[in-house]
């Protein structure tokens, strides 16, 4: 035989409420006793050291015997078949008449199976708490109906307020939910008024442990007819005991925890009662009752139709909060639909998602927002500068828990850097719109200083005794404020919604998006193929004979330019010249097609080496225009075509170089980190810049933005072949560019591939 501790009297610190194993007290509450049975025979295996009081007999004595030793023997044959069913449950509460050597006494059993274990807990029950089917039967559809014909949130509450204390006699019945970091806020209360007032008053996430909450999500009803009461403890068969501690999660008698008994003390209640209230299986709230008259003890019965309000009340818990807030629900589904409409008819979403600016912020009710695709940032309200920005998408893309929708009421909390920007996104709802690409939309809200009102001071005092630090409930649950700082409202279920369901439409209109550029893609493909061969081909072809008219106007020009009149030379000389400009263009135009034709050789190459030989080749054209070469730092080494890559940069500082009209002169070559981890390789110079209308025509093959000799002269073929290496290498070109201030070209290497290749122009 063995003994489990009662739990009482455990040193307890700063951690403990969270890790104290309330589950396995190894003690029952007095008021009933435990038996653990060992089925079929039914062998009592362990059992409360409080049965002598009870029924008379001690526990040594009833150990590794069988219950019979207990039952009349009129009851043990329907006592034995009610507890060998399989849903044992469903005749509780079993009414036994239990032999003792103080006689026969009246009982209810509440019976449950756990781990292989049978458990039998016996409450002294009398004839007149039986509650009558048919009184329970109108009491109940009675508390049903006034339940079911509240019209929102608050009148649900007040109501089962109402009706659990008229069926229970607690001075004080109060509703409280339980907000996303688990404080509770008391929303209804009905009291007798010598119990203190709570109604609004918050409680800290700290007063329910997170066990306490599992073991509330587990059982709807937990009862404490007394606080002052001694546990009983648990005696167990040696072979029982070598199992471990017994498991009583599921036990109507199991004990309370002292610091919650001390709690209870604090307050000022002798007895207490709480009935789960869930939504969608998850802890929603509690409905609190409590007595400061003295103890007080609730029959099974009635306790049932008490958990019945509950499980009833949970039921309609969705359905009521849907009518608070209604018309900005409605509001939110309305702009929903527009911006839908807007994102599938814009051929850029986040343009259609933007505009106009304010519905994307009422879609949740947000003061700022920023689109974040591809590396583009749109901003919309009040929203923290780019450099801040781009330091909290790392910072999303980075955590561990990625989510498809992150929201947060104190950013700063999370994420110390934002503390810098509290005035503008205290709050953070963060939609991530693809995996591994870290695209975001995100709105924010500033940070409101705000008061709250605490049953108390919620931040537990620490007493030093015994040189230990022992935790103690507070003592006091007179209203304390306390003024919140670096939190923004709080965002609302509907508003988190909105925002999972903008996430959900944007992922659709992305991938039907992808699906048609994919197809796209495979039609340009396919036509770039094509287009290759033929431009190929008729450069080839054409070459021969360009060559011929060249040669006669050369040859007729050399010899009989003496007899020729003036105007017909002339016309001669422009023969020439024409095919030598002639020349040159089907020349690029071949060495275009021979990029798309060329197979690459990818390998680990460093750029700094490929940079060394580009500018020992153009050094005598920078010395002849004084340019400064720049690069403040080594390049990272990328996997490319090492001869492609020479002639990307040779293009693209010949084209710094060219249009230039500085005095002093400088082309800078560097690299640096997306927020998406990819690295953008740049060229930049203090060069005459780019009109921004011009920025994408550039790219198209022979478009020039200047006079045919002017800046140098060429053929408008550079830069469009830069462009379709960089696509060979699935990479992706752009720029930015002042006119007057110079412009700088960005590319990446083989990370972005949703750009469809194009033909392009020159600058």
């Amino acid at each position: 035989m063995s003994t489990e501790s009662a739990g009482a009297g455990r040193t307890a610190d700063l951690t403990n409420c969270d890790r104290e194993p309330i589950h396995i007290p190894g003690a029952i509450q007095p008021h009933g006793v435990l038996l653990v049975l060992k089925e079929p025979a039914l062998e009592i295996r362990q059992v409360s050291e409080n049965v002598q009081a009870l029924l008379g007999v001690p526990a040594q004595e009833l150990l590794g015997r069988t219950l019979e030793v207990l039952l009349p023997a009129t009851q043990v044959e329907s006592v034995r078949a009610s507890l060998l069913l399989e849903r044992l449950e469903d005749r509780n509460p079993l009414k036994l008449s239990i032999r003792g050597g103080s006689g026969e006494r009246t009982f209810n059993g509440i019976a449950h199976r756990h781990q292989g274990r049978l458990f039998l807990e016996l409450e002294p029950s009398s004839e007149q708490e039986a509650l009558p089917f048919f009184g329970f039967y109108h009491q109940a559809r009675g508390s049903m109906s006034r339940l079911r014909d509240a019209r929102d949130l608050r009148e649900l509450c007040e109501e089962a307020v109402r009706e659990v204390r008229r069926l229970t006699g607690f001075d004080r019945v109060i509703i409280y939910r339980f907000d996303a970091e688990w404080n509770g806020q008391v929303l209804a209360e009905d009291r007798v008024e010598k119990a203190d007032p709570y109604l609004g008053l918050h409680f800290p996430a700290s007063d329910i442990p997170r066990q306490a909450r599992e073991l509330y999500t587990l059982n709807w009803l937990r009862i404490i007819p007394t606080v002052d009461y001694v546990p009983a403890r648990i005696l167990a068969l040696p072979e029982e005991a070598a199992q471990g501690p017994l498991d009583m999660s599921f036990c109507v008698l199991r004990s309370v925890s002292p610091i919650h008994l001390e709690y209870l003390h604090n307050m000022g209640a002798f007895a207490s009662m709480s009935i789960s209230l869930m939504k969608e299986g998850r802890l929603w709230g509690l409905i609190s009752c409590t007595d400061v008259s003295g103890p007080r003890y609730i029959p099974y019965e009635v306790r049932t139709a008490c958990e019945f309000v509950g499980e009833f009340m949970s039921s309609f818990i969705p359905s009521k909060e849907g009518y608070e807030d209604y018309d900005q629900r409605l509001r939110a589904r309305s702009v929903q639909a527009r911006l839908l409409e807007r994102m599938t008819r814009s051929a850029d979403f986040a343009a259609g998602l933007c505009h106009p600016p304010p519905e994307l912020l009422e879609l949740t009710g947000a003061s700022g927002a920023a689109v974040y695709f591809n590396g583009a940032t749109t901003i919309v309200g009040k929203a923290p500068s780019d450099e801040q920005l781009q330091g909290l998408i790392r910072w999303l893309g980075e955590k561990p828990d990625p989510t498809e929708v992150f929201s947060t009421t104190s950013l700063s909390r999370e994420y110390p850097e934002a503390e810098a920007f509290k005035d503008v996104a205290a709050g953070l709802i963060a939609a991530s719109m693809s995996r591994g690409r870290h695209n975001y939309v995100l709105w924010f809200r500033p940070e409101v200083v705000q008061t709250v009102e605490w049953g108390g001071n919620p931040n537990k005092p620490v007493d030093v005794q015994d040189d230990q630090l022992r935790l103690h409930p507070r003592k006091s649950f007179a209203l304390w404020k306390e003024t919140v700082r670096g939190k923004s409202l709080p965002w609302k279920d509907y508003e988190l919604e909105a925002a999972r369901e903008l996430r959900r439409n944007i992922i659709d209109i992305v991938l039907q998006r992808s699906e048609e550029l994919l197809k796209l893609n495979t039609e340009l493909e396919r036509s770039n193929v094509e287009l290759d061969s033929f431009a190929y081909a008729a450069s080839h072809d054409l070459k021969e004979p360009l060559r011929g008219i060249h040669n006669y106007a050369s040859l007729v020009l050399r010899e009989e330019s003496n007899h020729l009149e003036p105007t017909n030379r002339t016309r001669m000389d422009t023969v020439v010249r024409l095919t030598q400009r002639m020349e040159r263009l089907i020349n690029s135009l071949l060495h275009y097609a021979q990029v798309g034709r060329t197979e690459l050789s990818l390998r680990e190459t460093d750029l700094n080496e490929v940079i060394a030989s580009v500018l020992e080749v153009l050094k005598p054209r920078i010395d002849e225009a004084q340019v400064e070469v720049r690069i403040p730092r080594p390049l990272p080494p990328a996997r490319c075509d090492r001869v492609r890559m020479v002639e990307v940069f040779t293009n693209l500082i010949t084209n710094a170089i060219k249009y230039n009209d500085k005095d002093t002169k400088w082309v800078e070559l560097g690299a640096t980190n997306a927020p998406e981890g990819d690295t953008v390789y740049f060229v930049r110079d203090n060069g005459i810049g780019i009109k921004p209308e011009y920025q994408e025509a550039i790219f198209r093959i022979f478009k020039r933005l200047h006079g045919r000799d002017k800046y140098g002269g060429g053929t408008g073929t550079g830069l469009t072949i830069v462009k379709r290496l960089i696509e060979r290498h699935s990479g992706r070109i752009w720029l930015e560019s002042r006119p007057g201030e110079g412009t700088t070209f960005f590319f990446t290497l083989g990370s972005e591939r949703d750009e469809p290749s194009s033909t392009g122009g020159g600058r």
